[in-house]
């Protein structure tokens, strides 16, 4: 396969399989492999996000914020929520108490580190996207923010979303997506198979976690695709919005 091509988030062949990059892998092995990423990078993280982004990827998650508008009364579950980005950028702008889930510790561990965990009205909590921990009913908002294209079955994963989403909460995601143009994907994906994997195991010591983690971009949905897979798990008024040029887009929907 080449470094330039895409998925159209069809999956693989055998149903027994899943992505894991740019290999197919059985399907009950692939949460132990991300897992190992994520444990491997937890403490150069958010570094390596200013650094392969050039620091664009906060303006992404404050549009998210935007477009989101959180409020005083609400609770936000963050899946996959590493640590906190999103979830402090929530709280800042008025929500009113957040809740972390992520299925690999030391990233939360990391997020507890972070000055504005001290006091913050904020959970911590280990668990899986496909089997989230919580009750039915429970959240007025869920947010996965480039979460969703590392889990082994993401239908499962909104389907959890919208189970756990009190009804009128809200849906959406932030996630890498596909540019609309031909050459400026090729020279994106130019830049991500050359840059970021050197990136990686300069800053981090690990370029194969890196070079997943480029892969995996590749073998997500298109924006047109992941929005009708929000729309077959029950959420209604489905929208997204491109960021720079589709290299990320941010997903919306609501269970009415």
């Amino acid at each position: 396969m080449s470094t330039g091509s895409r998925s159209n988030g069809s999956g693989p062949a055998d149903p027994n399989t899943t992505h894991f990059g740019f290999q197919n892998v059985p399907e009950g092995e692939k949460a132990g492999k991300v897992h190992g990423v994520f444990t491997s990078v937890a403490s150069k993280y958010d570094v390596m996000n200013d650094v392969m982004s050039m620091g664009i990827h906060r303006i992404w998650k404050d549009a998210m914020m935007d477009w989101l508008a959180p409020r005083p009364h609400q609770h936000l579950l963050d899946v996959a929520g590493g640590t906190g980005d999103i979830s402090f950028r929530f709280l800042k702008r008025g929500g009113g108490h957040a809740t972390v889930c992520d299925m690999t510790a030391s990233m939360l561990e990391e997020g507890k580190k972070r000055p504005e965990a001290q006091d913050a009205p904020l959970e911590w909590v280990v668990g899986d996207a496909m089997a989230l921990p919580f009750a039915d009913n429970s959240f007025d908002v869920y947010t996965i923010s480039f979460g969703i294209r590392n889990v082994t079955r993401p239908q499962e994963a909104l389907a959890e979303a919208f189970r756990v989403l009190k009804p009128g909460g809200r849906f959406m995601c932030l996630e890498f997506s596909q540019i609309p143009n031909d050459m400026l994907q090729k020279a994106y994906d130019a830049y991500s198979f050359n840059v970021i994997p050197r990136m990686g195991k300069v800053i981090a010591n690990d370029s194969e976690s890196y070079q997943y983690l480029v892969e995996s971009i590749r073998k997500f949905p298109d924006q047109e695709t992941f929005a009708s897979m929000i729309r077959a798990a029950g959420f209604e008024n489905v929208a997204y919005r491109n960021m720079t040029m589709g290299i990320a887009c941010l997903h919306s929907g609501w269970k009415i």
